[in-house]
């Protein structure tokens, strides 16, 4: 089945999130896109224990560098949205399809500065109180994938019209 949604996780830091955001995925029918460097190893038992018995379910893929990635993408189609505590619009306000690329950043910095500067008009962000910093990137994840899903019809893709 083809994947409702992709998420991709461009540095990732912390493997229980990755292992959480891979249960989430799969709960999601969503594809998970890993771009290196990674904080972890992927064969590390607390990523298999945060996603559980669900990691040989996920549909995942690694790449060495974003460029690589976007190979993946270009072949796969699809629009990206990149996630940022400075994003151009709300989240809620994108208009999601199936097949849409979400982006995160690693948990410690974001993206790159420099791919929000050239995508800046794909920036999505999630309002919280200024008093917050950021939220957890397992939490922002689901809060973007499961608004993107409820816009598409779930994760099969069926319309709720």
């Amino acid at each position: 089945m083809k994947p409702s949604l992709h998420v991709v996780l461009v540095h990732p830091e912390i493997h229980t999130n990755t292992g959480n955001i891979g249960r989430l995925c799969v709960a999601a029918g969503a594809a998970l896109h890993l771009v290196e460097p990674l904080g972890f190893e992927l064969t590390d038992t607390r990523l298999k224990r945060a996603g559980l018995d669900y990691w040989p379910l996920l549909e995942w893929h690694r790449y060495p560098d974003l460029t690589a990635l976007e190979e993946r993408r270009t072949h796969c189609g699809g629009r990206a949205w990149y996630t940022t505590g400075r994003g151009r619009a709300p989240y809620t306000d994108v208009r999601y399809m199936p097949g849409d690329w979400l982006y995160f950043g690693r948990e410690s910095v974001g993206l790159e500065p420099e791919l929000l500067r050239r995508e800046a008009e794909r920036t999505i962000r999630i309002p919280i109180r200024p008093e917050a910093r950021s939220l957890n990137l397992a939490n922002a994840v689901g809060i973007v994938v499961f608004e993107a899903l409820r816009q598409i019809g779930g994760p099969t893709g069926e319309s709720r019209e």
